[in-house]
C-alpha cells in the first residue's frame, strides 16, 4: 500500500499557486503500480503473481486478452470491449514492465509517427 502512495506522489507536481496536480495519462499511473508490485507477494497480488510466472506468462495472458476484445469488437457488446480492452492494456502494461519498457518510449514513438499516413510509416520500416 505505502508503494501505491509513492507512486502517485511521484506523479504530482506542483503550480505555481501550490496546487498539487497529476500531469500523467491513467496509463502512466497505472503502470507505476504495476512496475511497484514486482517482489511483492504472489498470494497478495494479481500482479505481482504474473511477474513470478515470468514474461512468457504474462504476453500470453495479454495474448489471451487481446483475443477476447477482438472477439467483443466483432460482436459490437460496447460495454464488454471496453472491459476486455481494459484488461489488454493491463496486461500489455504488465508486459512493458517485466521487459523494462517505459510508458515515455512509446508515447515518443506514438508522437514521432504522428501525422504520418499508415503506409508511409510501414513503408519506412521495411526500408530499415
Amino acid at each position: 500500500m505505502a508503494k501505491n502512495k509513492k507512486a502517485k506522489k511521484a506523479l504530482k507536481k506542483k503550480r505555481s499557486n501550490g496546487a498539487a496536480v497529476v500531469d500523467e495519462h491513467v496509463l502512466d499511473r497505472l503502470y507505476l503500480v504495476i512496475d511497484s508490485r514486482k517482489g511483492a507477494d504472489p498470494d497478495t497480488s494479481y500482479t505481482a503473481r504474473l511477474f513470478s510466472r515470468g514474461r512468457q506468462q504474462i504476453a500470453k495472458k495479454l495474448g489471451e486478452e487481446a483475443v477476447e476484445a477482438l472477439i467483443e469488437g466483432i460482436r459490437g457488446d460496447k460495454g464488454k470491449l471496453v472491459g476486455e480492452s481494459a484488461d489488454m492494456l493491463y496486461h500489455l502494461l504488465t508486459l512493458w514492465a517485466a521487459t523494462g519498457v517505459k510508458p515515455k518510449a512509446v508515447w515518443s514513438e506514438l508522437a514521432r509517427r504522428e501525422g504520418l499516413s499508415g503506409i508511409a510509416e510501414k513503408a519506412s520500416r521495411s526500408q530499415k
